[in-house]
């Protein structure tokens, strides 16, 4: 499978001071990442909660390109230049590359001698920052392998993978543990300091999660059934007050069906009947397990 990523941009960090800098900044390690590697890594609000999660890549060197979705790109680059002071750093988004989601291997591109950088991703799938020039010798190689797709199908990997990214409408709301992101690798405890550093660590060692990631599959049987990132969830218990709130949100193979990622109340997702609207008839979440491992966490 391989397809286009229009809502994806990718930025690259550069200079002396690149890996000291990304260090000080974002939830993983990034000075144990090695040439050619690439990490789940997100970034904080002085609040410990996220205001974005991407793909880090190492290239060579000082020299990082990280993927991160469309609609939250330019203001992370601004905030990040706002932390460069008097570090070595240049942060630059490439308005000039396409990126393409594959499944497939990409010996063929290598192969055909086009300047690319591949991340290759922990979940298994990788994505190819390509000049636009060569965004379409990319696909004509990647086609020699694999199917072409459509991005649904890229959004619905992500959520079957249950690896959740952060948008627009989700910015700011929720701890690391709340989107299993310490679960998936995401999250390094040991490395010292960044922005809201403290209160992710205190909630790790002392504190109770009340509300984690969720996978789960609804049947919109209406268009105000259909889920959308940042709308709450509602439990029969709860009332009309929310339990839960969508992350990700992408159509199923069947009509008028989603697959989602929501975090969610425990206590709620272990016995209540969750609905997509407050409303008695709006369409009811079937939870769904996700592929790794969750710790057990007892309602409250």
């Amino acid at each position: 499978m391989y397809c286009p990523l229009p809502d994806w941009t990718a930025v690259r960090v550069s200079g002396a001071d690149a890996t000291a800098f990304l260090q000080g900044q974002f939830t993983n390690d990034v000075a144990a990442l090695g040439p050619g590697a690439t990490q789940w890594n997100g970034w904080c609000s002085p609040k410990g909660r996220l205001i974005a999660t991407f793909a880090l890549k190492r290239c060579a060197g000082e020299t990082f390109i990280l993927a991160i979705p469309s609609d939250v790109a330019p203001a992370f680059v601004k905030r990040l230049r706002m932390f460069v002071l008097r570090s070595r750093v240049s942060i630059e988004t490439l308005d000039g590359y396409r990126l393409i989601g594959t499944t497939a291997l990409t010996s063929a591109i290598e192969g055909a001698g086009i300047p690319v950088e591949v991340l290759d991703l922990p979940d298994g799938r990788r994505i190819v920052v390509a000049p636009a020039e060569s965004a379409a010798l990319v696909e004509e190689a990647l086609g020699e392998s694999a199917l072409a797709a459509t991005p649904v199908v890229w959004d619905q990997l992500g959520i079957h993978a249950g690896i959740a990214t952060i948008t627009a409408p989700t910015q700011d709301l929720f701890v690391p543990q709340m989107l299993n992101w310490e679960l998936i690798g995401g999250v390094n405890f040991q490395k010292g300091c960044y922005p809201g550093q403290e209160i992710v660590a205190r909630m790790q060692y002392l504190g109770r999660l009340k509300e984690r990631l969720y996978r789960a599959h609804v049947a919109a049987r209406h268009v105000a059934d259909r889920p959308q990132p940042g709308q709450p969830l509602y439990g029969v218990t709860f009332g009309t007050q929310a339990c839960g709130k969508v992350v990700n949100a992408a159509p199923a193979t069947c009509d008028d069906s989603y697959d989602i990622l929501a975090v969610i109340q425990v206590a709620s997702a272990q016995g209540d009947t969750i609905r997509v609207g407050v409303e008695p008839g709006a369409a009811e979440i079937r939870i769904e397990s996700l592929p790794y491992a969750v710790p057990a966490t007892k309602a409250a």
